[in-house]
């Protein structure tokens, strides 16, 4: 499952790149000009829109586009020193208590698409690379 594998997150591989639980690589964004601030911000909606399109049917997501989000929000976690128990408690704990919200799902799914868009504009990409790449 997405979710869990989010958990664990994504495996980052050299500069820019993320592989996926299913062996997808795609290019990730640069996020090295954020602030500290705009990291916390970004890697706490990246966590929400992860759990939230991981679990809601009507929000599923590719496979490219969730390793661009999971990959981002490891690169964020880099940036903020966090290790993988800190960074699990401190978005994807919050993140999966949105699944006891009952409208968590139409509140936080339809903003997946114009996240994965500015992770896009930032230099990222949801198309799978070649091993060249």
């Amino acid at each position: 499952m997405k979710a869990l594998a989010a958990l664990a997150g994504a495996l980052v591989l050299g500069a820019g790149a993320a592989l996926a639980d299913g062996g997808i690589t795609v290019r990730l964004p640069d996020v090295s000009g954020l602030s500290d601030a705009e990291a916390k911000s970004l890697i706490a909606e990246l966590a929400n829109v992860n759990v939230i399109t991981s679990n809601c049917p009507d929000y599923q997501i590719t496979d490219g586009e969730w390793t661009l989000i999971t990959g981002t929000g490891d690169l964020l976690a880099a940036k903020l020193g966090l290790d993988a128990s800190a960074y699990d408690r401190a978005y994807y704990g919050p993140a999966f208590k949105l699944l006891d919200d009952p409208g968590a799902c139409d509140r936080i799914g339809p903003t997946a698409k114009p996240l994965i868009q500015r992770l896009v504009g930032m230099g990222g990409g949801t198309t799978p690379l070649t091993q060249s790449q």
